[in-house]
């Protein structure tokens, strides 16, 4: 366990160190209560994560090990100073028409404000995560090759729907338009455009990872480019999924801090554990012992997409969202547990059988 999780013990070590450092320089005897914000938002990161860890380490395990190693070092460093602070100043420079320069100061000196633009900003990010996370949903159970099912009768069904084809695009567009009728007039257009967006990244990415997937082996001879380039283009798409995952966490995170740097360096502390354990569960191969365990994660995803919809009209408790998630992964884990225990047995009672025919 600790060879996995000696990097996220440094990281919070110096994150916490920069939280009482930060603190101490804004306001004198308030270091303390920055680490105490920072570790909640760290447990609070991972404990809302573990379908993300799912689905990472689904995606990861595919990957070559140097682009497993850059998940955690170059994918660490966009998904902490990317996510968590670059991309929340892009949204805010866009939507309200201020210079990045400018945002970044007023989120370094005026965190009130930059609240303010930011909640302003809510409606549009949610809606472009929200999309995104319904096509990999979708794309998940919309697959006539898929054998294992879970949840039986309801994944057989929907396996069968990839025969008409895009159809995913057709039930995220309804359900994107459907939210259109509970949105102000005055937003419509920006979150229209926002959903839009996350269908045409999420299938640009695909696409394209889909098609390097397709070729990989026809270019053997070419190994290095094509290596390379299907590595990055898979680094993309993990970093795109992450990203969509922690949208909603980092709104969130502004109802126990307004500090931009302690939300960062707090959020940057859960998603450290958070990578660690997805290299652990690939390493130990978790997803092949657990059979049933994407399956929880995708209907946690399914669940988070909607409810990232719902916020943009009204507001969604974070809990609400983690519980969720956690029944799903806990459900799909116990079903494993049993089905292993159902297979050990007919297994011991076949040899059994074997031994006494024998």
């Amino acid at each position: 366990m600790l060879k996995y999780f000696t990097g996220s013990y440094i990281v919070t070590a110096i994150g916490l160190t920069l939280a009482y450092l930060w603190g101490e320089h804004n306001i004198a005897g308030s270091g303390i209560a920055c680490i105490f914000i920072a570790l909640v938002l760290g447990i609070l990161e991972v404990s809302l994560s573990f379908d993300n860890a799912v689905v990472n380490a689904m995606k990861l395990e595919k990957m070559a090990k140097i682009w497993q190693k850059r998940f955690l070092t170059w994918g660490i460093a966009i998904a902490v100073f990317g996510m968590r602070f670059l991309f929340p100043v892009l949204v805010v420079s866009i939507f309200a028409r201020i210079s990045m320069i400018q945002v970044t100061k007023i989120a370094l000196s005026d965190s009130a404000q930059y609240a303010h633009y930011l909640h302003l900003t809510h409606a549009p990010i949610v809606t472009f995560g929200g999309m995104f996370l319904m096509m990999l949903f979708l794309n998940y159970f919309f697959d006539t090759e898929k054998t294992i099912h879970w949840i039986k009768p309801l994944e057989n069904w929907l396996s069968h729907l990839d025969n008409i084809k895009g159809i995913e695009i057709v039930i995220s567009l309804i359900l994107l338009l459907f939210t259109q009728h509970f949105i102000p007039a005055d937003t419509k257009t920006n979150i229209l455009i926002s959903g839009i967006f996350g269908i045409i990244t999420y299938l640009a990415i695909d696409g394209f990872t889909h098609y390097l997937e397709k070729h990989e082996q026809m270019q053997m001879a070419k190994l290095g480019e094509c290596a390379k380039c299907s590595g990055l283009v898979s680094f993309i798409y993990l970093e795109l999924i992450d990203a969509s995952f922690s949208l909603d966490g980092v709104l969130g995170a502004f109802a126990l801090s307004k500090d931009i740097i302690i939300i960062t360096i707090g959020l940057a502390i859960g998603a450290m554990f958070v990578r660690s354990l997805t290299v652990m569960l690939v390493d130990k191969k978790t997803l092949t012992k657990f059979m049933y365990l994407e399956h929880g994660a995708h209907w946690a995803i399914g669940a988070l997409s909607c409810l990232m919809l719902v916020s943009a009209v009204r507001e969604v408790p974070e809990v609400l969202t983690g519980i969720i998630g956690l029944v799903f992964i806990l459900s799909a884990l116990f079903s494993s547990i049993l089905y292993n225990k159902k297979r050990d047995r007919l297994l011991a009672e076949q040899n059994q059988r074997s031994d006494i025919n024998a």
